[in-house]
């Protein structure tokens, strides 16, 4: 991690030092080795083949509020479809209006990342589906109580058997995460104005959005943030060259470390991804920044130790809004009927004034 800050430190000084190299190179060929637009069509899941009845389970699933203990949550409370595919807080309300302790992540495109959560402690999305299901700061609830509840409404079962027309247990708590996954992989955002100059249209982009492109690789920022989602494939430590605020980065959450328990890894995150970041302030794991002009600034000091003037941090925070594509369209579904079998809410009793 060391090296790695050296690295990215040296970048960022030898490129604001040749701030006109991409005066005299191909500004789209210089792109297309660093970043890939998102595909049109829906990624495939390695271990979980995403069909038409699959997506319709999970996209009921996304939306279903009784998979909380309370009744209340649903996977769109925090990952909101209508809000960027977080829910716009510095820190998400769980159940009983417990404050969590991390900024919700996007939803979309979160397909394209090698692994899910700050700390990367999910491998992949149906594992991820699992985790705010089960924390007691969260969702509250557990695998028996989840499939209890599924099981009770009759429509859920045979969704279920359509979706997953194998042996064994019809209903399951490993079922509901990789339905809930399937869906989640179609809500990609392709076309934005950045996919559209990376696919040939130079015209997309006007000439300042192209300068904070350049200042983009230039300065170092695409050495954590490149590929298809401009992050989400590494980790590194949040204050390479100077730690920021104890606000930002508060001193009791430790990153990766909690998850490897290796020294080395402390204040290591997963690089944020930033496609359709203009739509998902505040900003960082603590969500305490609500300007990208500012989320700018500091990566900047504390990654890269350049030195931005005001027209380049402008000039790279016009570049990402570039990165917002064409929302999927998204239809509320109408959900199963509960039955006398449903397992009834469970509040958390209110605090005492």
């Amino acid at each position: 991690m060391k090296k790695a800050g050296i690295l990215l430190a040296s970048l960022s000084v030898f490129a604001l030092t040749h701030s006109a190299a991409y005066a005299e190179s191909d500004l789209l060929s210089e792109a297309r080795d660093t970043f890939k637009p998102i595909p049109h069509a829906v990624p495939s899941l390695p271990d979980n083949p995403v069909t038409q009845e699959k997506i319709e389970l999970g996209r009921m699933l996304f939306f279903d509020p009784r998979i909380s203990r309370s009744g209340l949550l649903s996977c769109n409370t925090c990952h909101n479809l209508g809000m960027g595919g977080d829910d716009n807080l510095e820190t998400s309300i769980g159940h009983g209006w417990q404050k969590g302790p991390r900024n919700a992540p996007t939803v979309l495109n979160a397909i394209f990342n090698t692994a899910q959560f700050w700390d990367g402690r999910a491998a992949d999305l149906k594992a991820q589906a699992k985790g705010p299901v089960q924390a007691g700061v969260e969702m509250a609830n557990t695998p028996a109580r989840v499939e209890e509840t599924l099981k009770s409404m009759p429509e859920y079962v045979g969704r279920f058997e359509r979706a997953f027309p194998d042996n064994g247990e019809a209903v399951s708590f490993d079922k509901m995460a990789r339905a809930i996954e399937a869906y989640e992989a179609t809500l990609i955002t392709p076309a934005s104005k950045f996919d559209l100059f990376l696919e040939g249209n130079e015209a997309a982009l006007n000439d300042q959005e192209k300068e904070g492109l350049a200042l983009f690789m230039d300065t170092g920022c695409s050495s954590c943030h490149g590929g298809v989602n401009l992050g989400g494939e590494g980790y590194y430590p949040f204050g390479v060259v100077e730690k920021p605020g104890a606000e930002i980065l508060p001193a009791e959450d430790k990153g990766r470390f909690a998850v490897t328990k290796t020294a080395d890894e402390e204040y290591v995150f997963r690089a944020a991804p930033l496609r359709n970041i203009a739509l998902t302030a505040p900003y960082f794991h603590s969500g305490k920044v609500w300007e990208l002009k500012q989320a700018v600034g500091i990566m900047a000091a504390s990654q890269l130790g350049a030195e931005l003037s005001n027209d380049q941090v402008e000039a790279i925070t016009a570049f990402l809004h570039t990165l917002t594509g064409e929302r999927p369209d998204v239809e509320y579904p109408i959900l199963p009927i509960s039955t006398s079998t449903t397992p009834k809410p469970e509040l958390m009793q209110p605090m005492k004034q």
